[in-house]
């Protein structure tokens, strides 16, 4: 009998410490550790995240390993996100990933951060048939991508500037809502009215997009608005949430249709941590139903960062034998099509 394939995943790219166990591509245990620190700061600390990483990602992997009823001396290979990130962040993580495979004896995975969003849907069943094309959305990424396979993907286009969810993230800073403001504006954007302002957007070529617009366009309105009541925001917060998300939204799906279309792909999905907006997935069901796709939504669970994306992605590459050594480091920027 074969020995199963047990991966220890390890996740750190920014500010949430993550360790699952993945067996033959099965997520045996996902367990998270957030950094609630930053909400003070109003955004992420690099130098507080790298040093809550290295408190958390002992308690964390001892968890996972726990949780999962794996031993040490059953893992065949350990696997970590190598790029994108904040640097300090995934050091702790890479070196982490590293020490414990040369202390056992495994073999090594590096894995990029944004192919293990998209590669989330393959945690559970109902797995997307190939070509897929997914739209991956967080606070750092905005990206449109074409799969063929579990490792031929395509980044067909990307942002040019800001990232959706940081746009989220701007926009409720702007409205003096705390950190993280992106799941706040979902919520407010629920009760309001989202043709009540209009938020002019930028029109780019292809599938390429720009979010810098719509976040200029929301501070002028609200400057001029301030003049004459200083409690504009605060009186029409949640239409001004409902309002900015359905043009954020509108955006993102304009593209998505285009490219799939352009593509003939029936089987379309979202990722990343903006996949758990409540409009998005509404947006997304709709498209599925008027255009006859095949819609795919992971778990909120696997939605923001965390380490069963990282083991599910390290699998397929096990599989492959695509495998690092010792010399791997880590990259804030790194492309991985």
């Amino acid at each position: 009998m074969n020995q199963p394939i047990t991966i220890l995943a390890i996740e750190s790219s920014c500010d949430e410490t993550s360790a699952a166990i993945v067996q033959d591509g099965r997520v045996l245990s996902n367990h998270i550790a957030t950094q609630k620190i930053h909400a003070r700061f109003g955004g992420v600390v690099p130098e507080m995240a790298s040093r809550a990483h290295m408190e958390n990602i002992v308690p964390v992997i001892d968890a996972a390993l726990v949780d999962s009823g794996v031993s040490k001396s059953e893992l065949t290979a350990v696997a970590f996100t190598q790029a994108p990130g904040l640097i300090g962040s995934l050091l702790v993580g890479t070196c982490f990933a590293k020490s414990f495979a040369q202390a056992l004896g495994l073999p090594l995975i590096s894995v990029h951060h944004m192919q293990a969003h998209v590669l989330a849907h393959f945690i559970d069943e109902r797995k997307p048939e190939f070509p897929f094309m997914c739209l991956t959305v967080s606070g750092g990424h905005t990206q449109i991508v074409l799969c063929r396979s579990h490792l031929d993907m395509e980044v067909l286009g990307e942002t040019m500037d800001d990232a959706a969810g940081e746009a989220f993230d701007k926009v409720a800073k702007m409205l003096g809502l705390p950190y993280p403001g992106g799941p706040l504006i979902d919520k407010y954007a629920k009760e309001g009215d989202p043709k009540k302002f209009k938020f002019p957007s930028k029109e780019m070529k292809d599938y390429t997009f720009s979010f810098s617009g719509i976040k200029t366009s929301v501070l002028y309105f609200l400057q001029a608005q301030r003049k004459e009541d200083p409690e504009f925001a605060e009186k029409n917060i949640k239409d001004i949430c409902a309002s900015v998300q359905h043009t954020i939204i509108k955006m993102l799906m304009t593209k998505l249709e285009k490219a799939a279309k352009d593509h003939g792909v029936k089987h379309v999905g979202i990722a990343g941590g903006v996949s758990a907006n409540s409009g998005l997935r509404a947006a997304m069901l709709e498209a599925g139903e008027r255009l006859g796709w095949e819609v795919y939504i992971p778990k909120f669970e696997y939605c923001t960062d965390n380490a069963a994306m990282i083991g599910i992605t390290a699998h397929y590459k096990y599989l492959q034998g695509t495998f690092t050594d010792l010399s791997a480091t880590p990259s804030a920027r790194a492309t991985w099509t």
